[in-house]
Protein backbone atom coordinates (compact mmCIF):
# COMPACT_ATOMS: atom_id res chain seq x y z
CA UNK A 1 0.00 0.00 0.00
CA UNK A 2 0.93 3.66 -0.87
CA UNK A 3 0.70 6.04 2.07
CA UNK A 4 0.09 10.07 1.98
CA UNK A 5 2.35 12.20 4.26
CA UNK A 6 -1.00 12.46 6.70
CA UNK A 7 -1.15 8.89 6.95
CA UNK A 8 2.96 8.48 7.46
CA UNK A 9 2.65 10.21 10.66
CA UNK A 10 -0.37 8.14 12.23
CA UNK A 11 1.79 4.87 11.22
CA UNK A 12 4.66 6.61 13.04
CA UNK A 13 2.55 6.74 16.11
CA UNK A 14 1.12 3.28 15.89
CA UNK A 15 5.31 2.30 15.76
CA UNK A 16 5.96 4.63 18.84
CA UNK A 17 2.92 2.38 20.61
CA UNK A 18 3.81 -0.31 19.74
CA UNK A 19 7.33 0.47 20.98
CA UNK A 20 6.32 1.05 24.30
CA UNK A 21 4.18 -2.13 24.29
CA UNK A 22 0.56 -0.44 23.98
CA UNK A 23 -1.21 -2.02 21.73
CA UNK A 24 -3.25 0.05 19.11
CA UNK A 25 -5.51 -2.48 18.38
CA UNK A 26 -6.47 -4.38 21.55
CA UNK A 27 -8.45 -7.68 21.38
CA UNK A 28 -11.36 -6.26 23.40
CA UNK A 29 -13.43 -3.35 24.55
CA UNK A 30 -15.11 -3.86 27.76
CA UNK A 31 -17.95 -0.74 27.34
CA UNK A 32 -20.69 -1.42 30.05
CA UNK A 33 -23.58 0.74 28.07
CA UNK A 34 -23.84 2.23 24.59
CA UNK A 35 -23.75 5.49 24.48
CA UNK A 36 -27.45 6.17 23.44
CA UNK A 37 -28.09 3.55 27.13
CA UNK A 38 -25.85 5.73 29.29
CA UNK A 39 -27.44 9.18 28.01
CA UNK A 40 -30.94 7.93 28.80
CA UNK A 41 -29.30 6.48 32.10
CA UNK A 42 -28.63 10.03 32.91
CA UNK A 43 -31.48 11.73 31.81
CA UNK A 44 -33.50 9.42 33.90
CA UNK A 45 -31.70 10.19 36.76
CA UNK A 46 -31.89 13.89 36.34
CA UNK A 47 -35.26 13.32 36.10
CA UNK A 48 -35.92 11.30 39.28
CA UNK A 49 -33.61 13.48 41.59
CA UNK A 50 -30.96 10.38 42.15
CA UNK A 51 -27.60 11.79 43.22
CA UNK A 52 -25.64 9.00 42.89
CA UNK A 53 -23.08 9.49 40.07
CA UNK A 54 -23.52 7.28 37.62
CA UNK A 55 -19.63 5.90 36.17
CA UNK A 56 -20.06 4.12 32.50
CA UNK A 57 -17.38 2.85 30.18
CA UNK A 58 -18.26 3.99 26.57
CA UNK A 59 -16.45 3.95 23.43
CA UNK A 60 -16.92 4.78 20.02
CA UNK A 61 -15.23 7.02 16.58
CA UNK A 62 -13.70 10.41 17.58
CA UNK A 63 -15.36 12.61 15.51
CA UNK A 64 -14.16 16.22 17.10
CA UNK A 65 -11.96 17.66 19.11
CA UNK A 66 -10.54 20.27 20.68
CA UNK A 67 -7.59 20.68 22.87
CA UNK A 68 -7.27 23.92 25.34
CA UNK A 69 -4.19 23.37 27.63
CA UNK A 70 -5.10 21.38 30.40
CA UNK A 71 -8.23 20.58 29.12
CA UNK A 72 -9.53 18.69 25.93
CA UNK A 73 -13.27 17.80 24.40
CA UNK A 74 -13.89 15.48 21.92
CA UNK A 75 -16.91 13.85 20.42
CA UNK A 76 -17.40 10.35 20.23
CA UNK A 77 -19.84 8.16 18.04
CA UNK A 78 -21.18 4.54 18.29
CA UNK A 79 -23.77 3.02 16.24
CA UNK A 80 -26.43 4.79 19.17
CA UNK A 81 -25.64 7.87 18.87
CA UNK A 82 -22.83 10.98 19.73
CA UNK A 83 -21.32 11.90 23.05
CA UNK A 84 -18.93 14.34 24.16
CA UNK A 85 -16.06 13.54 26.38
CA UNK A 86 -14.16 15.80 28.74
CA UNK A 87 -11.10 14.85 29.32
CA UNK A 88 -9.29 17.41 32.39
CA UNK A 89 -5.86 17.57 33.63
CA UNK A 90 -7.27 16.53 37.18
CA UNK A 91 -8.82 13.32 36.52
CA UNK A 92 -6.31 12.24 34.05
CA UNK A 93 -2.86 13.69 34.97
CA UNK A 94 -0.11 12.18 32.05
CA UNK A 95 -3.16 10.54 30.48
CA UNK A 96 -4.13 13.71 28.93
CA UNK A 97 -0.65 14.27 27.08
CA UNK A 98 -0.98 10.65 25.37
CA UNK A 99 -4.42 11.67 24.10
CA UNK A 100 -3.22 14.54 23.17
CA UNK A 101 0.12 13.20 21.39
CA UNK A 102 -1.07 9.86 20.01
CA UNK A 103 -5.06 10.16 19.24
CA UNK A 104 -6.31 11.91 16.11
CA UNK A 105 -10.09 11.94 14.36
CA UNK A 106 -11.40 8.62 13.42
CA UNK A 107 -9.49 6.87 16.09
CA UNK A 108 -11.37 4.65 17.82
CA UNK A 109 -11.62 5.18 21.83
CA UNK A 110 -12.72 3.97 24.83
CA UNK A 111 -13.75 5.87 27.81
CA UNK A 112 -14.62 5.52 31.37
CA UNK A 113 -16.03 8.30 33.63
CA UNK A 114 -19.12 10.00 35.15
CA UNK A 115 -21.82 11.13 33.38
CA UNK A 116 -22.09 14.83 33.76
CA UNK A 117 -23.63 18.58 32.37
CA UNK A 118 -21.18 21.28 31.34
CA UNK A 119 -21.78 25.04 31.88
CA UNK A 120 -23.55 24.76 28.37
CA UNK A 121 -25.78 22.09 28.97
CA UNK A 122 -24.05 19.37 27.30
CA UNK A 123 -24.60 15.56 28.34
CA UNK A 124 -21.04 14.52 28.79
CA UNK A 125 -18.49 11.81 30.39
CA UNK A 126 -16.10 13.52 32.53
CA UNK A 127 -12.99 11.00 31.50
CA UNK A 128 -11.49 9.03 34.55
CA UNK A 129 -9.45 6.71 32.07
CA UNK A 130 -8.75 6.22 28.29
CA UNK A 131 -7.22 3.77 25.39
CA UNK A 132 -7.29 3.29 22.03
CA UNK A 133 -9.22 0.78 20.50
CA UNK A 134 -8.70 1.09 17.04
CA UNK A 135 -6.23 3.73 15.29
CA UNK A 136 -7.27 5.16 12.08
CA UNK A 137 -4.45 5.47 9.42
CA UNK A 138 -6.33 7.34 6.94
CA UNK A 139 -8.06 10.53 7.75
CA UNK A 140 -11.53 10.70 7.30
CA UNK A 141 -13.36 13.46 4.85
CA UNK A 142 -13.83 16.27 6.62
CA UNK A 143 -17.03 17.73 7.38
CA UNK A 144 -17.89 21.56 8.58
CA UNK A 145 -21.76 22.15 10.38
CA UNK A 146 -22.47 25.75 10.16
CA UNK A 147 -25.93 27.75 11.14
CA UNK A 148 -27.57 29.74 8.11
CA UNK A 149 -30.53 31.23 9.29
CA UNK A 150 -31.17 29.68 12.29
CA UNK A 151 -31.03 26.15 10.30
CA UNK A 152 -28.09 23.41 10.66
CA UNK A 153 -26.35 23.10 7.49
CA UNK A 154 -24.18 20.43 6.76
CA UNK A 155 -21.23 20.71 4.23
CA UNK A 156 -19.73 16.82 3.79
CA UNK A 157 -16.31 16.65 3.09
CA UNK A 158 -17.31 13.33 0.42
CA UNK A 159 -19.82 14.64 -1.40
CA UNK A 160 -19.14 13.45 -5.02
CA UNK A 161 -21.52 10.27 -6.01
CA UNK A 162 -19.16 7.99 -7.64
CA UNK A 163 -16.19 8.08 -4.72
CA UNK A 164 -19.31 7.53 -2.24
CA UNK A 165 -20.42 4.35 -3.80
CA UNK A 166 -16.60 3.35 -4.44
CA UNK A 167 -15.92 4.09 -0.68
CA UNK A 168 -19.30 3.03 0.98
CA UNK A 169 -17.46 3.01 3.81
CA UNK A 170 -16.53 6.09 4.32
CA UNK A 171 -19.71 7.83 3.10
CA UNK A 172 -21.55 6.03 6.34
CA UNK A 173 -18.81 7.20 8.40
CA UNK A 174 -18.96 10.74 7.41
CA UNK A 175 -22.91 11.24 6.11
CA UNK A 176 -25.49 10.72 9.00
CA UNK A 177 -28.34 10.78 6.07
CA UNK A 178 -27.28 7.92 4.29
CA UNK A 179 -26.65 5.52 7.16
CA UNK A 180 -30.38 7.06 7.73
CA UNK A 181 -31.36 5.64 4.35
CA UNK A 182 -30.33 2.20 5.35
CA UNK A 183 -32.00 2.18 8.88
CA UNK A 184 -35.41 3.02 6.62
CA UNK A 185 -34.54 -0.10 4.25
CA UNK A 186 -34.52 -2.17 7.39
CA UNK A 187 -37.42 -1.09 8.61
CA UNK A 188 -39.25 -1.97 5.40
CA UNK A 189 -38.14 -5.03 5.07
CA UNK A 190 -38.99 -5.70 8.52
CA UNK A 191 -42.49 -3.91 8.45
CA UNK A 192 -43.25 -6.39 5.77
CA UNK A 193 -41.67 -9.77 7.30
CA UNK A 194 -44.74 -8.51 10.22
CA UNK A 195 -47.23 -7.69 7.47
CA UNK A 196 -46.94 -11.15 6.21
CA UNK A 197 -46.54 -12.96 9.00
CA UNK A 198 -49.91 -11.65 10.61
CA UNK A 199 -51.26 -12.64 7.72
CA UNK A 200 -50.50 -16.26 8.07
CA UNK A 201 -47.57 -16.64 5.60
CA UNK A 202 -44.83 -18.62 6.06
CA UNK A 203 -41.68 -17.33 5.50
CA UNK A 204 -39.36 -19.89 3.08
CA UNK A 205 -36.05 -19.97 0.90
CA UNK A 206 -35.38 -21.18 -2.51
CA UNK A 207 -32.09 -21.93 -4.29
CA UNK A 208 -30.30 -19.28 -5.69
CA UNK A 209 -28.59 -21.61 -8.06
CA UNK A 210 -30.58 -22.99 -10.01
CA UNK A 211 -30.13 -25.73 -13.07
CA UNK A 212 -33.01 -24.41 -14.87
CA UNK A 213 -33.61 -20.80 -14.41
CA UNK A 214 -37.08 -19.09 -15.08
CA UNK A 215 -40.26 -17.01 -13.55
CA UNK A 216 -39.33 -13.99 -15.53
CA UNK A 217 -37.72 -12.32 -19.14
CA UNK A 218 -34.39 -11.88 -18.33
CA UNK A 219 -30.53 -13.24 -19.60
CA UNK A 220 -29.14 -15.25 -16.05
CA UNK A 221 -25.33 -15.24 -14.91
CA UNK A 222 -24.04 -18.77 -15.53
CA UNK A 223 -21.40 -20.58 -13.31
CA UNK A 224 -20.36 -24.22 -13.10
CA UNK A 225 -20.33 -26.73 -10.35
CA UNK A 226 -17.20 -28.53 -11.41
CA UNK A 227 -17.85 -31.86 -8.87
CA UNK A 228 -21.07 -32.42 -10.54
CA UNK A 229 -20.03 -30.89 -13.98
CA UNK A 230 -23.13 -28.82 -14.01
CA UNK A 231 -23.81 -25.69 -15.39
CA UNK A 232 -25.95 -23.45 -12.80
CA UNK A 233 -27.56 -19.87 -13.23
CA UNK A 234 -28.34 -17.52 -9.97
CA UNK A 235 -31.91 -17.15 -10.15
CA UNK A 236 -33.57 -14.63 -12.18
CA UNK A 237 -37.21 -15.35 -9.78
CA UNK A 238 -38.27 -17.08 -7.13
CA UNK A 239 -41.73 -17.29 -8.62
CA UNK A 240 -41.50 -21.33 -10.04
CA UNK A 241 -39.93 -22.61 -6.47
CA UNK A 242 -42.71 -20.65 -4.43
CA UNK A 243 -45.60 -21.87 -6.34
CA UNK A 244 -44.22 -25.65 -6.13
CA UNK A 245 -44.65 -24.80 -2.49
CA UNK A 246 -48.70 -24.12 -3.32
CA UNK A 247 -48.63 -27.89 -4.66
CA UNK A 248 -46.89 -29.54 -1.78
CA UNK A 249 -49.62 -28.04 0.70
CA UNK A 250 -48.18 -24.41 1.73
CA UNK A 251 -51.26 -22.15 1.04
CA UNK A 252 -49.02 -18.47 1.76
CA UNK A 253 -45.43 -17.87 1.06
CA UNK A 254 -43.56 -15.88 0.65
CA UNK A 255 -39.42 -14.50 0.10
CA UNK A 256 -37.38 -11.69 0.09
CA UNK A 257 -34.11 -12.03 -1.38
CA UNK A 258 -31.79 -11.41 -4.05
CA UNK A 259 -32.37 -11.89 -7.67
CA UNK A 260 -29.67 -11.43 -10.37
CA UNK A 261 -30.25 -10.72 -13.75
CA UNK A 262 -27.38 -10.04 -16.52
CA UNK A 263 -28.41 -7.16 -17.99
CA UNK A 264 -28.19 -3.43 -18.43
CA UNK A 265 -27.93 -1.16 -15.73
CA UNK A 266 -29.66 2.32 -15.14
CA UNK A 267 -31.15 4.34 -12.74
CA UNK A 268 -33.50 1.82 -11.24
CA UNK A 269 -31.71 -1.14 -12.19
CA UNK A 270 -28.90 -3.17 -10.75
CA UNK A 271 -27.32 -6.35 -11.92
CA UNK A 272 -28.34 -7.83 -8.02
CA UNK A 273 -31.55 -6.51 -6.51
CA UNK A 274 -33.97 -7.43 -3.84
CA UNK A 275 -37.33 -8.80 -4.24
CA UNK A 276 -40.72 -9.52 -2.03
CA UNK A 277 -42.63 -12.24 -3.82
CA UNK A 278 -45.41 -13.87 -2.25
CA UNK A 279 -48.19 -16.38 -3.35
CA UNK A 280 -51.23 -16.92 -1.77
CA UNK A 281 -54.10 -19.84 -2.65
CA UNK A 282 -57.39 -18.89 -3.49
CA UNK A 283 -56.47 -15.03 -4.08
CA UNK A 284 -57.11 -13.65 -7.95
CA UNK A 285 -55.24 -10.79 -9.01
CA UNK A 286 -57.96 -8.24 -7.61
CA UNK A 287 -57.71 -9.78 -4.10
CA UNK A 288 -53.96 -9.42 -4.25
CA UNK A 289 -54.38 -5.77 -5.42
CA UNK A 290 -56.36 -4.96 -2.19
CA UNK A 291 -54.04 -6.83 -0.20
CA UNK A 292 -51.10 -4.66 -1.71
CA UNK A 293 -52.68 -1.40 -0.89
CA UNK A 294 -53.33 -2.78 2.86
CA UNK A 295 -49.67 -3.78 2.86
CA UNK A 296 -47.64 -0.92 1.75
CA UNK A 297 -50.50 1.33 3.89
CA UNK A 298 -49.30 -0.79 7.09
CA UNK A 299 -45.83 -0.06 5.77
CA UNK A 300 -45.39 3.39 5.28
CA UNK A 301 -47.22 3.80 8.37
CA UNK A 302 -44.97 1.62 10.59
CA UNK A 303 -41.46 2.92 8.27
CA UNK A 304 -42.05 6.78 7.93
CA UNK A 305 -44.95 7.45 10.55
CA UNK A 306 -47.64 8.52 7.81
CA UNK A 307 -48.72 7.23 4.84
CA UNK A 308 -48.12 10.49 3.14
CA UNK A 309 -44.62 11.54 1.50
CA UNK A 310 -42.97 13.31 -1.51
CA UNK A 311 -41.09 11.42 -4.50
CA UNK A 312 -39.12 13.92 -6.49
CA UNK A 313 -41.82 16.82 -5.78
CA UNK A 314 -45.09 14.20 -6.25
CA UNK A 315 -47.06 14.57 -3.34
CA UNK A 316 -48.11 10.55 -2.98
CA UNK A 317 -50.58 9.30 -0.85
CA UNK A 318 -50.92 5.62 0.53
CA UNK A 319 -54.57 5.89 2.46
CA UNK A 320 -56.08 6.55 -0.61
CA UNK A 321 -57.47 3.96 -3.12
CA UNK A 322 -54.97 3.30 -5.87
CA UNK A 323 -56.70 4.11 -9.26
CA UNK A 324 -56.90 0.80 -11.39
CA UNK A 325 -56.56 1.32 -14.97
CA UNK A 326 -57.28 -1.17 -17.63
CA UNK A 327 -54.38 -1.20 -20.39
CA UNK A 328 -56.16 -1.68 -23.44
CA UNK A 329 -58.49 1.36 -22.66
CA UNK A 330 -55.91 3.43 -21.51
CA UNK A 331 -53.76 2.55 -24.65
CA UNK A 332 -56.26 4.03 -26.83
CA UNK A 333 -56.99 7.34 -24.90
CA UNK A 334 -52.83 8.04 -24.85
CA UNK A 335 -51.99 6.95 -28.83
CA UNK A 336 -55.56 6.32 -30.70
CA UNK A 337 -54.12 2.97 -31.22
CA UNK A 338 -56.93 -0.05 -29.96
CA UNK A 339 -53.95 -3.26 -30.35
CA UNK A 340 -57.01 -6.03 -30.24
CA UNK A 341 -57.60 -4.57 -33.79
CA UNK A 342 -54.58 -5.70 -35.13
CA UNK A 343 -54.00 -9.39 -34.17
CA UNK A 344 -50.18 -10.08 -35.21
CA UNK A 345 -46.74 -8.23 -35.28
CA UNK A 346 -46.87 -6.68 -38.47
CA UNK A 347 -49.97 -5.33 -38.52
CA UNK A 348 -49.64 -3.58 -35.10
CA UNK A 349 -46.09 -2.02 -35.98
CA UNK A 350 -47.92 -0.43 -39.11
CA UNK A 351 -50.20 1.18 -36.99
CA UNK A 352 -47.63 2.81 -34.44
CA UNK A 353 -45.58 3.84 -37.43
CA UNK A 354 -48.86 5.30 -38.57
CA UNK A 355 -48.83 7.32 -35.58
CA UNK A 356 -45.39 8.11 -35.91
CA UNK A 357 -44.02 5.31 -33.00
CA UNK A 358 -40.80 4.27 -34.12
CA UNK A 359 -39.69 0.44 -32.93
CA UNK A 360 -37.11 -1.93 -33.07
CA UNK A 361 -37.14 -4.19 -35.96
CA UNK A 362 -37.78 -7.86 -34.81
CA UNK A 363 -39.35 -7.43 -31.52
CA UNK A 364 -42.91 -9.45 -31.06
CA UNK A 365 -46.35 -8.04 -30.41
CA UNK A 366 -46.42 -8.13 -27.06
CA UNK A 367 -43.05 -6.10 -26.81
CA UNK A 368 -44.38 -3.51 -29.45
CA UNK A 369 -48.05 -3.37 -26.95
CA UNK A 370 -45.06 -2.99 -23.56
CA UNK A 371 -43.62 -0.33 -25.64
CA UNK A 372 -46.68 1.78 -26.08
CA UNK A 373 -47.13 1.20 -22.60
CA UNK A 374 -43.71 2.39 -21.17
CA UNK A 375 -43.87 5.63 -23.37
CA UNK A 376 -47.37 6.50 -23.19
CA UNK A 377 -48.75 5.27 -19.97
CA UNK A 378 -46.19 4.63 -17.22
CA UNK A 379 -45.05 8.66 -16.92
CA UNK A 380 -48.43 9.44 -15.90
CA UNK A 381 -48.95 7.05 -13.33
CA UNK A 382 -47.56 9.86 -10.61
CA UNK A 383 -50.39 8.55 -8.38
CA UNK A 384 -50.40 5.09 -7.00
CA UNK A 385 -52.15 3.04 -10.15
CA UNK A 386 -52.65 -0.34 -10.97
CA UNK A 387 -52.45 -1.12 -14.57
CA UNK A 388 -54.33 -4.20 -14.83
CA UNK A 389 -55.09 -7.03 -18.15
CA UNK A 390 -51.62 -7.52 -19.77
CA UNK A 391 -51.63 -9.25 -23.67
CA UNK A 392 -50.98 -13.03 -23.17
CA UNK A 393 -47.61 -12.59 -24.86
CA UNK A 394 -45.54 -11.02 -22.29
CA UNK A 395 -47.75 -13.01 -19.35
CA UNK A 396 -46.72 -16.28 -19.96
CA UNK A 397 -47.54 -17.57 -16.07
CA UNK A 398 -50.70 -15.71 -15.79
CA UNK A 399 -53.98 -16.62 -16.37
CA UNK A 400 -56.15 -16.19 -19.51
CA UNK A 401 -59.04 -13.91 -18.64
CA UNK A 402 -62.31 -15.82 -19.37
CA UNK A 403 -64.13 -14.07 -21.59
CA UNK A 404 -60.88 -13.25 -23.90
CA UNK A 405 -58.22 -15.41 -24.16
CA UNK A 406 -55.92 -12.69 -25.73
CA UNK A 407 -55.96 -11.44 -22.28
CA UNK A 408 -54.60 -11.95 -18.68
CA UNK A 409 -54.81 -11.21 -15.00
CA UNK A 410 -52.28 -9.32 -14.54
CA UNK A 411 -51.48 -6.42 -13.38
CA UNK A 412 -48.32 -3.87 -12.35
CA UNK A 413 -48.08 -1.41 -9.89
CA UNK A 414 -46.90 2.57 -10.51
CA UNK A 415 -45.44 5.32 -8.17
CA UNK A 416 -44.61 8.84 -9.35
CA UNK A 417 -43.96 7.31 -12.75
CA UNK A 418 -41.76 3.74 -11.65
CA UNK A 419 -42.74 0.19 -11.40
CA UNK A 420 -43.00 -0.83 -8.53
CA UNK A 421 -44.76 -4.11 -8.41
CA UNK A 422 -45.87 -6.93 -11.27
CA UNK A 423 -49.22 -8.97 -9.81
CA UNK A 424 -50.89 -11.88 -11.51
CA UNK A 425 -54.10 -14.57 -11.08
CA UNK A 426 -51.56 -17.57 -11.70
CA UNK A 427 -51.76 -20.03 -14.13
CA UNK A 428 -52.08 -23.16 -12.31
CA UNK A 429 -53.23 -25.44 -15.92
CA UNK A 430 -50.19 -27.62 -16.31
CA UNK A 431 -51.98 -28.11 -20.12
CA UNK A 432 -52.00 -24.24 -21.14
CA UNK A 433 -48.85 -23.89 -19.22
CA UNK A 434 -46.55 -25.97 -21.41
CA UNK A 435 -48.50 -24.86 -24.44
CA UNK A 436 -47.69 -20.98 -23.03
CA UNK A 437 -43.81 -22.07 -22.84
CA UNK A 438 -43.51 -23.79 -25.98
CA UNK A 439 -45.23 -20.72 -27.73
CA UNK A 440 -42.65 -18.40 -25.32
CA UNK A 441 -39.59 -20.66 -27.23
CA UNK A 442 -40.97 -20.22 -30.61
CA UNK A 443 -41.57 -16.38 -30.08
CA UNK A 444 -37.50 -16.12 -29.21
CA UNK A 445 -34.62 -17.49 -30.45
CA UNK A 446 -31.86 -19.53 -28.17
CA UNK A 447 -29.74 -15.89 -28.31
CA UNK A 448 -32.76 -13.45 -27.14
CA UNK A 449 -31.85 -12.39 -23.78
CA UNK A 450 -35.36 -13.19 -22.94
CA UNK A 451 -35.21 -16.84 -24.35
CA UNK A 452 -36.21 -18.68 -21.12
CA UNK A 453 -35.68 -23.15 -21.34
CA UNK A 454 -38.79 -25.06 -20.13
CA UNK A 455 -38.78 -25.95 -16.38
CA UNK A 456 -40.24 -29.75 -17.13
CA UNK A 457 -40.22 -30.51 -13.32
CA UNK A 458 -42.19 -27.53 -12.70
CA UNK A 459 -44.94 -28.46 -15.37
CA UNK A 460 -44.63 -31.60 -12.97
CA UNK A 461 -45.48 -29.97 -10.27
CA UNK A 462 -48.34 -28.63 -11.89
CA UNK A 463 -49.66 -32.27 -12.59
CA UNK A 464 -49.88 -32.80 -9.40
CA UNK A 465 -52.46 -30.19 -8.32
CA UNK A 466 -52.17 -26.46 -7.83
CA UNK A 467 -54.31 -24.54 -6.48
CA UNK A 468 -56.56 -21.18 -7.74
CA UNK A 469 -53.35 -18.63 -6.41
CA UNK A 470 -52.63 -14.84 -6.79
CA UNK A 471 -48.85 -13.98 -7.33
CA UNK A 472 -47.08 -10.63 -6.28
CA UNK A 473 -43.73 -9.47 -6.80
CA UNK A 474 -41.79 -6.00 -5.74
CA UNK A 475 -38.88 -4.44 -5.71
CA UNK A 476 -37.57 -3.75 -2.02
CA UNK A 477 -34.91 -1.08 -3.76
CA UNK A 478 -37.55 0.52 -5.63
CA UNK A 479 -39.69 1.03 -2.63
CA UNK A 480 -36.89 2.41 -0.45
CA UNK A 481 -36.03 4.58 -3.31
CA UNK A 482 -39.73 6.41 -2.66
CA UNK A 483 -39.89 5.90 0.96
CA UNK A 484 -36.39 7.59 1.09
CA UNK A 485 -37.30 10.35 -1.60
CA UNK A 486 -33.90 8.92 -3.68
CA UNK A 487 -33.78 9.24 -7.52
CA UNK A 488 -31.50 6.29 -8.35
CA UNK A 489 -30.94 2.85 -6.84
CA UNK A 490 -27.38 3.16 -6.27
CA UNK A 491 -28.56 5.57 -3.33
CA UNK A 492 -30.14 2.73 -1.84
CA UNK A 493 -27.59 -0.29 -2.35
CA UNK A 494 -25.07 -0.31 -0.21
CA UNK A 495 -22.53 -1.51 -2.61
CA UNK A 496 -24.21 -0.99 -5.79
CA UNK A 497 -22.07 -2.52 -8.80
CA UNK A 498 -20.17 0.05 -10.57
CA UNK A 499 -17.81 -0.32 -14.05
CA UNK A 500 -13.99 -1.42 -12.90
CA UNK A 501 -11.57 1.70 -12.86
CA UNK A 502 -7.57 1.51 -13.74
CA UNK A 503 -4.81 2.24 -11.57
CA UNK A 504 -5.46 5.77 -12.15
CA UNK A 505 -8.99 5.62 -11.35
CA UNK A 506 -9.96 6.02 -15.04
CA UNK A 507 -13.31 3.26 -16.02
CA UNK A 508 -11.95 0.64 -17.83
CA UNK A 509 -13.21 -0.18 -20.99
CA UNK A 510 -16.48 -2.58 -21.51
Amino acid sequence: MEFNELEKVRLEKINRLKEQNIQPYPNRAEITATIREACESFEKSETSGTAEPLVFTLAGRMRSMRVMGKLAFTHIEDGSGKIQLFLRINELGDQLDFFKEYFDLGDFIEATGTMMRTRSGEISLLVTSLRMLAKAISPLPAAKEEVVDGVTVRHTGLSDPEIRYRQRYADLVVNPDVRQIFRTRAKIISSLRTFLDSHDFLEVETPILQPIYGGAAARPFTTHHNQLHQDLFLRISFELYLKRLLVGGFDRVYEIGRDFRNEGVSYKHNPEFTQLEFYCAYFDYFKVMDFTEEMLRFTAQNVLGTTKFSYNGHAIDLSQPWHRVNMREQIIIETGIDFKDYPDTESLRAAMEAKGIKSKPGVSRGKLINQLVEEYLEPNFLEPTFLYDYPWEISPLAKRKADDPTITERFEGFIAGMELLNAFTELNDPIDQEIRFLEMGRAYTEEDEEHNPIDEDYLRAMRYGMPPNGGFGMGIDRLTMLFTDKHTIREVLLFPHLRERDKDGNETEA
